[in-house]
């Protein structure tokens, strides 16, 4: 039987809409409620844009400690992008603020362009993201319609592959290290295809050895604990 206290690692494919955190509050008010304890430890490792799905890792307990070991691990996504437009937020959750020509890019082009990415790259945040500025979140301040200035970061981007190409629309597989914003890659690569790109869909397939055929839907929560939990740790 599984101990939540000493800590457990468990796998999740976060819902569309979601916040990581409504993840994580649904998780340990099931969990408290099943162990019938007001205050159990709930974290997870590394942060899902609401617009984003998939891997998500959620530590109880003693395990939480272990959350920065999984957020160095390598990351793995599906990117839909739609080229000849922008958003502020670089993905759907702000309306188109710029349209830019499409005409002169081919599948060629494309594959040529995202070859440039791989390797050691820098990359400036997006404004509507958690980085902190000035002890406040980037995004709190770019929501007040605030002008945000964030530093570039050097990432590693291991692998670019285009699955799809039915342009203006790409869909493209990215393995990459912590800190990467694919919002900030779909932006840089617009830029780089002399035109603009947003962000239409997003899931992480990887984080690590982690896969998505290993994670549960959060409908399967109940029955999950209903199976991990002895009766006498239920009645603690």
């Amino acid at each position: 039987m599984m101990d939540f206290f000493e800590g457990e690692v468990l796998y999740f494919n976060k819902p569309l809409k979601w916040t990581s955190f409504d993840l994580v509050n649904k998780f340990r008010y099931k969990l408290s409620r099943k162990l019938n304890v007001k205050k159990i430890k709930v974290g997870h490792a590394g942060t899902l844009d609401p617009l984003a799905t998939g891997v998500m890792i959620l530590c109880t307990g003693k395990a939480t400690r272990r959350i920065d070991e999984f957020q160095y691990q390598t990351k793995e996504y599906v990117a839909t992008l739609k080229l000849g437009a922008t958003t502020p937020s670089f993905d759907l959750e702000k309306e188109i603020d710029a349209i830019y020509p499409t005409e002169h890019i081919t599948k060629e082009m494309v594959e040529e362009v995202l070859k440039t990415f791989v390797g050691t790259i820098e990359q400036v945040p997006p404004m509507f993201s958690a980085c902190k500025v000035d002890g406040k979140r980037a995004y709190e301040l770019a929501r007040k319609g605030e002008e945000v200035s964030l530093k570039k970061k050097i990432l590693v981007i291991d692998e670019i592959e285009l699955l799809e190409c039915e342009l203006p629309v790409i869909k493209i597989r990215v393995v990459c290290s912590k800190g990467t914003y694919i919002r900030a890659l779909a932006r840089d690569i617009g830029v780089a295809l002399h035109s603009g790109a947003h962000l239409i869909g997003l899931e992480r397939i990887r984080i690590g050895d982690v896969t998505l055929g290993m994670c549960m839907n959060p409908e399967e929560i109940d029955a999950f604990l209903e199976e991990n939990l002895s009766s006498s740790m239920v009645n603690m």
